[in-house]
């Protein structure tokens, strides 16, 4: 195979993806809180990938703005993260379709009734995030028009189950529509692995941190370099009263002072000075803010480090163009290295 054979086979392979996506590489940008906002997301776009603005928590005007900021930037597609659970989820779809995005991702929960409806019906492509074979059937059953699959190497709030184990249940069970992996994909290789599985593309987020585009404090990104894959952990719930939500992040400090915390509450309770509520509103109060306090500040002590287990090959500070063409010299080196490759 030469390498006008393997260019080929690569976008033979991820051919739905960029379809669907209306870009050259079909490559996501995950939608990071605080970090996947105007400057990143048109960065991605404009180097051939697809940028997602996480939208987070912001109110509808918020949204509106930074939507219209990111069309100063590309005349590149890119789509929107909404959280199902967001208190005002109607008016940020609105604020969606008034600004024809093209592309809404629903994450956080099942979407509400009627929520993908209104979506598609605006003009808009649904994609949404499936933790298991049952819900990506339902959600397709319901008019996502693709499903994201993501794995607990990601970062940030994870599920359960690996993403390798996630695509080898979804990924031959879901056909009708365009499947994207993410979680732990940090090279091209892997992204590979998965197109030739048959996915229609992949979602990066913690290799886009330590773009230069990216906003995010330097000391922020000084910890993602200087972390290894082992550093990023799950939170984790010392009592099964007070669930805690699993989130993966960089052992820091305002770690240690968690579970420190979560032992002070449960004792307090367990003596009776706090009811069941009061005490689970306080653990999950803890790391109020902690996201933004790291990203934006560079409080990288006791805010919050979230990061994929793919941080350990986070090793320099990179332009985005020059992750994503990484991402796909690796892909097609990986090709060329067979010594025996099918070809189309």
């Amino acid at each position: 195979m030469n390498r006008a054979q393997a260019e080929a086979l690569l976008n033979h392979l991820w051919r739905r993806g960029t379809a669907f996506l209306g870009c050259r590489y079909a490559i996501m940008g995950g939608a990071m809180t605080w970090v996947s906002e105007r400057r990143l997301v048109s960065a991605i776009s404009n180097a051939g990938g697809f940028g997602v603005i996480a939208s987070g928590s912001m109110p509808p005007e918020i949204l509106a703005s930074e939507i219209a900021e990111t069309y100063k930037l590309t005349d590149r597609p890119f789509g929107v993260n909404l959280i199902t659970l967001h208190p005002k989820l109607e008016q940020l779809i609105d604020a969606c379709l008034d600004a024809k995005v093209g592309h809404v991702v629903l994450a956080g929960g099942l979407p509400p009734a009627g929520a993908i409806q209104k979506l598609k019906q605006g003009g808009a492509k649904v994609m949404c995030f499936a933790p298991a074979v049952a819900i990506a059937k339902k959600l397709v059953r319901a008019g996502a028009d693709a499903i994201v699959i993501e794995g607990m190497e990601a970062g940030g709030h994870i599920g359960p189950v690996s993403t390798s184990v996630l695509a080898q249940e979804i990924l031959p069970a879901i056909t009708d529509v365009p499947v994207f992996v993410a979680g732990g994909i940090g090279r091209g290789n892997a992204m590979l692995g998965y197109l030739e599985m048959g996915a229609a593309g992949v979602q990066l987020g913690t290799r886009f941190v330590c773009a230069t585009e990216s906003i995010a404090h330097p000391n922020f990104k000084k910890a993602f370099i200087r972390a290894a894959a082992r550093d990023a952990v799950p939170s984790v719930a010392l009592d099964n009263r007070f669930p805690v939500i699993p989130v993966r992040a960089i052992v820091n400090e305002g770690v240690r002072k968690f579970m420190e915390t979560q032992r002070d509450v449960i004792a307090r309770f367990d003596r009776g000075e706090l009811d069941q509520k009061a005490a689970q509103l306080e653990i999950e109060h803890f790391w109020a803010g902690a996201l933004r306090r790291a990203v934006i500040d560079g409080d990288v002590e006791t805010g919050s480090l979230m990061a994929g287990q793919s941080v350990g090959m986070v090793t320099k500070e990179q332009s985005t163009a020059e992750i994503i063409q990484e991402l796909v010299e690796d892909a097609i080196r990986a090709l060329l290295d067979r010594p025996h490759a099918l070809t189309l």
